[in-house]
C-alpha cells in the first residue's frame, strides 16, 4: 500500500521496448536505498517491481496492459517521474490508501497560477466520474491529492509550492498525460450498496 506522499522525482535513464512489454531503468537515491529484487516502487503511481538495482538505479518490467492502460508507454529517456516505496507496517499515513492500481488516465486541460498556489484542471474519463466528489481524495500520476471542484468530465486539484516543486505536476503542460487512481474507499461502498440493494430486491 503507499499514500501518495511523493518521496522522490526521479528520472528513467533507459528503455528497452520488448514485442509485449517494456523494461525501464529508472535512477532514484532515495527509493532505491535498501532495495531488494522483488520490492515495489510506484512509479507515476502505477505498482512496479524492482528486478534489479546497482547504485541509485533500479530496472521495473511493465507488461502490455499496464503501458495501454497507464501513461507509462509514453515514458522516454529523461522524462521525469514521482516514486513512491510502500509505507510500512505501522507508518504514518500521510496521503490516502493508494494501491498503485491505476484506474484510467486524464489529461492536464489547463492550468491557472497564482501567487502562493496554482490549479490544475484535469479531464475525467466517463467511468470514473462517479468516485471523484468536492473535497474528497484523488491519485494524481502518484500524488496523492484533494478534489477543489468535480465536474462531469473534469476534477480540478490546488497545487502548493512543494507539489509544484517535487513532483510531475510541476511540469506538466496542458495535453500531458496523468495517471488517475480513484478513492478505493469509494469503489468498495459501491459495491457494498449494490449488493445490499440486490438483496433487498429478492
Amino acid at each position: 500500500m503507499f499514500t501518495g506522499i511523493i518521496e522522490e522525482l526521479g528520472e528513467v535513464t533507459a528503455v528497452e521496448r520488448l514485442a509485449d512489454a517494456a523494461r525501464f531503468r529508472l535512477r532514484g537515491p532515495v527509493v532505491t536505498e535498501g532495495a531488494r529484487h522483488g520490492d515495489s516502487i510506484a512509479v507515476n503511481g502505477v505498482c512496479l517491481t524492482v528486478v534489479e538495482h546497482e547504485d541509485d538505479e533500479f530496472t521495473a518490467d511493465v507488461m502490455a496492459e499496464t503501458l495501454q492502460r497507464s501513461s507509462l508507454g509514453a515514458l522516454t529517456v529523461g522524462s521525469r517521474v514521482n516514486l513512491e516505496r510502500p509505507t510500512p507496517v505501522g507508518g504514518r499515513l500521510g496521503g490516502h490508501i493508494v494501491q498503485g492500481h491505476v484506474d484510467g488516465t486524464g489529461t492536464v486541460l489547463d492550468r491557472q497560477a497564482s501567487e502562493h498556489w496554482e490549479i490544475v484542471r484535469i479531464s475525467l474519463p466517463a467511468e470514473l466520474a462517479r468516485y471523484v466528489v468536492g473535497k474528497g481524495s484523488v491519485t494524481v500520476d502518484g500524488i496523492s491529492l484533494t478534489v477543489v471542484e468535480a465536474g462531469q468530465d473534469f476534477f480540478t486539484v490546488s497545487l502548493i509550492p512543494t507539489t509544484l516543486a517535487l513532483t510531475t505536476l510541476g511540469l506538466k503542460q496542458a495535453g500531458d498525460p496523468v495517471n488517475l487512481e480513484v478513492d478505493i474507499v469509494a469503489k468498495y461502498v459501491e459495491r457494498l450498496v449494490g449488493a445490499g440493494r440486490t438483496e433487498d430486491a429478492k
